[in-house]
Protein backbone atom coordinates (compact mmCIF):
# COMPACT_ATOMS: atom_id res chain seq x y z
CA UNK A 1 0.00 0.00 0.00
CA UNK A 2 1.37 3.43 -0.96
CA UNK A 3 1.95 5.73 1.97
CA UNK A 4 0.01 9.01 1.69
CA UNK A 5 2.33 11.99 1.48
CA UNK A 6 1.49 14.65 4.04
CA UNK A 7 1.18 18.33 3.13
CA UNK A 8 1.13 21.61 5.01
CA UNK A 9 -2.65 21.42 5.13
CA UNK A 10 -2.42 18.17 7.08
CA UNK A 11 -0.74 20.10 9.90
CA UNK A 12 -3.16 23.04 9.83
CA UNK A 13 -5.89 22.72 12.46
CA UNK A 14 -9.48 23.92 12.14
CA UNK A 15 -8.97 26.50 14.90
CA UNK A 16 -9.13 30.21 14.08
CA UNK A 17 -5.66 31.72 14.51
CA UNK A 18 -6.08 34.45 17.08
CA UNK A 19 -2.91 36.49 17.12
CA UNK A 20 -2.85 40.20 16.36
CA UNK A 21 -2.72 40.92 12.61
CA UNK A 22 0.93 41.30 11.61
CA UNK A 23 2.31 39.32 14.56
CA UNK A 24 5.56 37.46 13.86
CA UNK A 25 4.00 34.29 15.27
CA UNK A 26 2.15 33.79 11.98
CA UNK A 27 5.41 33.43 10.08
CA UNK A 28 6.79 30.92 12.58
CA UNK A 29 3.58 28.88 12.46
CA UNK A 30 3.55 28.88 8.65
CA UNK A 31 7.16 27.71 8.46
CA UNK A 32 6.58 24.95 11.00
CA UNK A 33 3.56 23.72 9.03
CA UNK A 34 5.64 23.76 5.82
CA UNK A 35 8.50 21.79 7.36
CA UNK A 36 6.53 19.16 9.27
CA UNK A 37 5.54 17.10 6.19
CA UNK A 38 9.22 16.87 5.22
CA UNK A 39 10.29 15.33 8.53
CA UNK A 40 8.65 12.00 7.79
CA UNK A 41 7.11 11.69 11.25
CA UNK A 42 3.55 10.31 11.59
CA UNK A 43 1.20 13.00 12.87
CA UNK A 44 0.15 10.81 15.78
CA UNK A 45 3.77 10.80 17.01
CA UNK A 46 4.11 14.59 17.17
CA UNK A 47 3.27 16.66 20.25
CA UNK A 48 3.51 20.41 20.85
CA UNK A 49 3.71 21.53 24.48
CA UNK A 50 3.38 25.16 25.55
CA UNK A 51 3.06 27.28 28.67
CA UNK A 52 1.35 30.68 28.88
CA UNK A 53 1.72 33.66 26.55
CA UNK A 54 0.96 34.61 22.98
CA UNK A 55 3.35 31.96 21.62
CA UNK A 56 1.68 29.33 23.78
CA UNK A 57 -1.42 29.21 21.59
CA UNK A 58 0.74 27.33 19.09
CA UNK A 59 -0.59 23.81 19.90
CA UNK A 60 -4.13 24.88 18.97
CA UNK A 61 -3.04 25.70 15.44
CA UNK A 62 -1.01 22.58 14.71
CA UNK A 63 -3.11 19.57 13.72
CA UNK A 64 -1.11 17.24 15.98
CA UNK A 65 -1.34 16.27 19.61
CA UNK A 66 -0.66 19.09 22.02
CA UNK A 67 -0.74 20.38 25.59
CA UNK A 68 -1.39 23.98 26.63
CA UNK A 69 0.07 23.80 30.13
CA UNK A 70 0.62 26.30 32.94
CA UNK A 71 2.97 29.27 33.12
CA UNK A 72 6.62 28.26 32.73
CA UNK A 73 5.98 24.54 33.21
CA UNK A 74 6.04 23.30 29.61
CA UNK A 75 9.53 21.75 30.12
CA UNK A 76 8.27 19.77 33.12
CA UNK A 77 5.25 18.41 31.23
CA UNK A 78 7.38 17.67 28.17
CA UNK A 79 9.91 15.80 30.33
CA UNK A 80 7.25 13.51 31.77
CA UNK A 81 5.79 12.93 28.32
CA UNK A 82 9.13 12.09 26.70
CA UNK A 83 10.18 9.74 29.50
CA UNK A 84 6.91 7.82 29.29
CA UNK A 85 6.70 7.87 25.48
CA UNK A 86 10.28 8.21 24.15
CA UNK A 87 9.20 7.47 20.58
CA UNK A 88 7.31 10.78 20.35
CA UNK A 89 8.64 13.91 18.65
CA UNK A 90 8.13 16.57 21.33
CA UNK A 91 8.26 20.31 20.60
CA UNK A 92 8.15 22.92 23.36
CA UNK A 93 6.90 26.37 22.36
CA UNK A 94 7.56 29.18 24.82
CA UNK A 95 8.22 32.91 24.93
CA UNK A 96 10.80 35.19 26.52
CA UNK A 97 8.44 35.73 29.47
CA UNK A 98 7.16 32.18 29.89
CA UNK A 99 10.55 30.54 29.33
CA UNK A 100 12.98 33.04 30.85
CA UNK A 101 11.02 34.41 33.81
CA UNK A 102 8.78 32.04 35.76
CA UNK A 103 9.96 29.09 33.66
CA UNK A 104 13.69 29.85 33.60
CA UNK A 105 14.63 27.26 36.20
CA UNK A 106 12.67 24.55 34.39
CA UNK A 107 14.33 25.51 31.11
CA UNK A 108 17.85 25.39 32.57
CA UNK A 109 17.36 21.88 33.96
CA UNK A 110 15.79 20.63 30.74
CA UNK A 111 18.81 21.86 28.79
CA UNK A 112 21.43 20.41 31.13
CA UNK A 113 19.71 17.01 31.18
CA UNK A 114 19.76 16.78 27.36
CA UNK A 115 16.33 15.24 26.95
CA UNK A 116 15.58 14.53 23.28
CA UNK A 117 13.05 17.34 22.78
CA UNK A 118 13.00 20.57 20.78
CA UNK A 119 12.54 24.05 22.26
CA UNK A 120 11.33 27.03 20.23
CA UNK A 121 11.66 30.23 22.25
CA UNK A 122 9.87 33.22 20.70
CA UNK A 123 11.61 36.41 21.78
CA UNK A 124 9.88 39.74 21.16
CA UNK A 125 11.40 41.51 24.21
CA UNK A 126 7.99 42.30 25.68
CA UNK A 127 5.01 40.79 27.50
CA UNK A 128 2.44 40.79 24.73
CA UNK A 129 -0.39 38.73 26.22
CA UNK A 130 -0.64 40.98 29.29
CA UNK A 131 -0.45 44.08 27.12
CA UNK A 132 3.02 45.50 27.09
CA UNK A 133 5.08 45.12 30.25
CA UNK A 134 8.86 44.68 30.06
CA UNK A 135 10.19 41.13 29.87
CA UNK A 136 13.45 39.42 30.91
CA UNK A 137 14.92 40.22 27.47
CA UNK A 138 13.87 43.88 27.28
CA UNK A 139 16.80 46.25 26.88
CA UNK A 140 17.98 48.60 29.63
CA UNK A 141 15.99 51.84 29.52
CA UNK A 142 12.94 50.20 27.92
CA UNK A 143 9.84 52.25 28.69
CA UNK A 144 6.77 50.07 29.16
CA UNK A 145 3.58 50.09 31.23
CA UNK A 146 5.47 48.49 34.12
CA UNK A 147 8.67 50.53 33.65
CA UNK A 148 7.43 54.08 32.91
CA UNK A 149 10.87 55.51 33.74
CA UNK A 150 12.76 52.86 31.80
CA UNK A 151 13.86 49.37 32.78
CA UNK A 152 16.93 49.17 35.01
CA UNK A 153 17.24 45.37 34.58
CA UNK A 154 20.00 44.02 32.40
CA UNK A 155 18.43 41.64 29.87
CA UNK A 156 18.95 37.89 29.70
CA UNK A 157 20.58 36.65 26.51
CA UNK A 158 18.63 33.46 25.79
CA UNK A 159 21.33 31.83 23.66
CA UNK A 160 24.04 32.56 26.23
CA UNK A 161 21.83 31.09 28.96
CA UNK A 162 21.28 27.93 26.91
CA UNK A 163 25.01 27.54 26.30
CA UNK A 164 25.82 28.13 29.97
CA UNK A 165 23.34 25.34 30.73
CA UNK A 166 25.40 23.03 28.48
CA UNK A 167 22.71 22.67 25.81
CA UNK A 168 23.91 20.41 23.00
CA UNK A 169 22.12 22.25 20.15
CA UNK A 170 21.75 26.03 20.27
CA UNK A 171 20.59 28.23 17.39
CA UNK A 172 19.03 31.60 16.62
CA UNK A 173 16.95 32.98 13.76
CA UNK A 174 14.52 35.72 12.72
CA UNK A 175 10.81 35.10 12.29
CA UNK A 176 11.02 36.71 8.83
CA UNK A 177 13.86 34.48 7.61
CA UNK A 178 11.81 31.61 6.15
CA UNK A 179 14.71 29.69 4.62
CA UNK A 180 16.87 30.05 7.72
CA UNK A 181 14.12 29.11 10.14
CA UNK A 182 13.08 26.06 8.13
CA UNK A 183 16.68 24.84 7.96
CA UNK A 184 17.01 25.17 11.75
CA UNK A 185 13.76 23.29 12.40
CA UNK A 186 15.00 20.42 10.23
CA UNK A 187 18.40 20.39 11.95
CA UNK A 188 16.76 20.46 15.39
CA UNK A 189 14.59 17.50 14.47
CA UNK A 190 17.63 15.48 13.42
CA UNK A 191 19.57 16.31 16.58
CA UNK A 192 19.63 13.58 19.24
CA UNK A 193 19.24 15.61 22.43
CA UNK A 194 17.73 18.92 23.48
CA UNK A 195 17.64 21.44 20.66
CA UNK A 196 17.10 25.10 21.51
CA UNK A 197 16.16 27.71 18.90
CA UNK A 198 15.69 31.33 19.87
CA UNK A 199 13.49 33.12 17.33
CA UNK A 200 13.62 36.91 17.23
CA UNK A 201 9.93 37.70 16.71
CA UNK A 202 8.15 40.99 16.17
CA UNK A 203 5.26 42.20 18.33
CA UNK A 204 3.84 44.91 16.10
CA UNK A 205 1.37 46.10 18.75
CA UNK A 206 3.46 46.46 21.93
CA UNK A 207 7.07 46.39 20.70
CA UNK A 208 7.05 47.01 16.96
CA UNK A 209 10.36 46.80 15.07
CA UNK A 210 12.26 45.52 18.12
CA UNK A 211 14.77 43.84 15.80
CA UNK A 212 14.29 45.91 12.64
CA UNK A 213 17.73 47.49 13.05
CA UNK A 214 19.32 44.09 12.29
CA UNK A 215 16.53 42.10 10.61
CA UNK A 216 15.35 44.39 7.79
CA UNK A 217 16.49 43.08 4.41
CA UNK A 218 18.48 46.18 3.52
CA UNK A 219 20.65 45.94 6.67
CA UNK A 220 20.64 42.25 7.58
CA UNK A 221 23.76 41.31 5.61
CA UNK A 222 25.85 43.96 7.34
CA UNK A 223 24.50 43.48 10.84
CA UNK A 224 24.24 39.71 11.16
CA UNK A 225 26.48 36.76 10.34
CA UNK A 226 24.97 33.41 9.30
CA UNK A 227 26.83 30.51 10.88
CA UNK A 228 27.65 27.47 8.75
CA UNK A 229 29.80 24.57 9.86
CA UNK A 230 33.19 24.60 8.16
CA UNK A 231 32.61 28.02 6.61
CA UNK A 232 34.49 31.25 7.44
CA UNK A 233 32.62 33.83 9.49
CA UNK A 234 32.00 36.31 6.67
CA UNK A 235 29.32 38.99 6.50
CA UNK A 236 28.46 42.15 4.61
CA UNK A 237 26.62 42.61 1.32
CA UNK A 238 29.59 41.20 -0.58
CA UNK A 239 31.03 39.05 2.21
CA UNK A 240 33.67 41.72 2.49
CA UNK A 241 33.94 41.62 6.29
CA UNK A 242 35.04 38.82 8.56
CA UNK A 243 35.40 37.81 12.17
CA UNK A 244 38.90 37.03 13.43
CA UNK A 245 39.44 35.16 16.71
CA UNK A 246 42.49 35.21 18.95
CA UNK A 247 43.27 34.92 22.65
CA UNK A 248 41.51 38.22 23.29
CA UNK A 249 38.28 37.19 21.57
CA UNK A 250 36.73 38.28 18.27
CA UNK A 251 37.47 41.30 16.12
CA UNK A 252 36.19 42.51 12.74
CA UNK A 253 38.40 42.93 9.67
CA UNK A 254 37.82 44.04 6.09
CA UNK A 255 38.38 41.14 3.70
CA UNK A 256 40.16 42.56 0.67
CA UNK A 257 42.48 39.73 -0.31
CA UNK A 258 43.08 36.00 -0.06
CA UNK A 259 45.47 36.71 2.79
CA UNK A 260 42.69 38.48 4.70
CA UNK A 261 40.34 35.56 4.05
CA UNK A 262 42.85 33.17 5.61
CA UNK A 263 42.62 35.14 8.86
CA UNK A 264 38.84 34.78 9.13
CA UNK A 265 37.78 32.21 11.70
CA UNK A 266 36.06 29.05 10.44
CA UNK A 267 32.88 28.18 12.32
CA UNK A 268 33.05 25.06 14.52
CA UNK A 269 29.58 24.27 15.96
CA UNK A 270 30.76 20.79 16.98
CA UNK A 271 33.58 22.15 19.12
CA UNK A 272 33.61 20.11 22.33
CA UNK A 273 34.37 23.18 24.43
CA UNK A 274 31.23 25.31 24.70
CA UNK A 275 33.30 28.42 25.48
CA UNK A 276 33.74 29.08 21.74
CA UNK A 277 29.99 29.12 21.15
CA UNK A 278 29.48 31.21 24.29
CA UNK A 279 32.02 33.73 23.01
CA UNK A 280 30.05 33.91 19.76
CA UNK A 281 26.79 34.42 21.64
CA UNK A 282 28.23 37.51 23.32
CA UNK A 283 28.70 39.33 20.01
CA UNK A 284 26.13 42.08 19.56
CA UNK A 285 25.33 45.09 17.41
CA UNK A 286 26.70 47.74 16.90
CA UNK A 287 30.24 46.50 17.60
CA UNK A 288 29.74 43.12 15.95
CA UNK A 289 27.29 41.36 13.66
CA UNK A 290 24.69 39.31 15.53
CA UNK A 291 25.31 35.55 15.06
CA UNK A 292 22.41 33.67 13.47
CA UNK A 293 22.17 29.97 12.70
CA UNK A 294 23.60 27.08 14.73
CA UNK A 295 26.08 28.17 17.40
CA UNK A 296 26.61 24.73 18.97
CA UNK A 297 25.75 21.19 17.90
CA UNK A 298 27.38 18.31 19.77
CA UNK A 299 26.39 14.75 20.61
CA UNK A 300 26.00 13.62 24.20
CA UNK A 301 23.98 10.84 25.86
CA UNK A 302 20.31 11.73 26.23
CA UNK A 303 18.56 11.78 29.57
CA UNK A 304 15.92 9.23 28.63
CA UNK A 305 18.50 6.74 27.37
CA UNK A 306 20.59 7.09 30.53
CA UNK A 307 17.48 6.60 32.68
CA UNK A 308 16.44 3.51 30.72
CA UNK A 309 19.91 2.04 31.17
CA UNK A 310 19.55 2.45 34.93
CA UNK A 311 16.12 0.81 34.90
CA UNK A 312 17.38 -2.12 32.79
CA UNK A 313 20.42 -2.58 35.04
CA UNK A 314 18.23 -2.56 38.16
CA UNK A 315 15.83 -5.13 36.71
CA UNK A 316 18.73 -7.34 35.65
CA UNK A 317 20.18 -7.21 39.16
CA UNK A 318 17.03 -7.35 41.27
CA UNK A 319 14.33 -8.77 38.99
CA UNK A 320 11.09 -7.15 37.93
CA UNK A 321 10.04 -6.47 41.50
CA UNK A 322 6.59 -6.19 42.99
CA UNK A 323 4.82 -3.01 44.07
CA UNK A 324 3.20 -4.51 47.17
CA UNK A 325 6.50 -6.00 48.28
CA UNK A 326 8.16 -2.59 47.83
CA UNK A 327 5.46 -0.78 49.81
CA UNK A 328 5.76 -3.25 52.67
CA UNK A 329 9.53 -3.39 52.77
CA UNK A 330 11.60 -1.75 55.49
CA UNK A 331 9.93 -0.03 58.42
CA UNK A 332 6.14 0.00 58.14
CA UNK A 333 3.26 1.04 60.39
CA UNK A 334 -0.31 -0.14 60.60
CA UNK A 335 -2.87 2.61 61.15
Amino acid sequence: MTKTKLTRQDFTSDQEVRWCPGCGDYAILANMQRVMPELGIPKENIVFVSGIGCASRFPYYMDTYGFHTIHGRAPAVATGLKLSRPELSVWIVTGDGDGLSIGANHLIHLLRRNLDVNVLLFNNRIYGLTKGQYSPTSEVGKITKSTPNGSIDRPIDAVSLALASQATFVARCFDVDAAGLQSLIKAANQHNGTSFIEIYQNCNVFNDKAFAHISDRDVRADKTVWLEAGKPLLFGNNNDKGLVRDANGFSVIDVKSAADLQKVYVHEPRHGDSSYAFQLSQLSYPDFPVPMGILRQVEQPTYENCLQEQVDASIKKNGQGDLQTLLNSGTVWEM
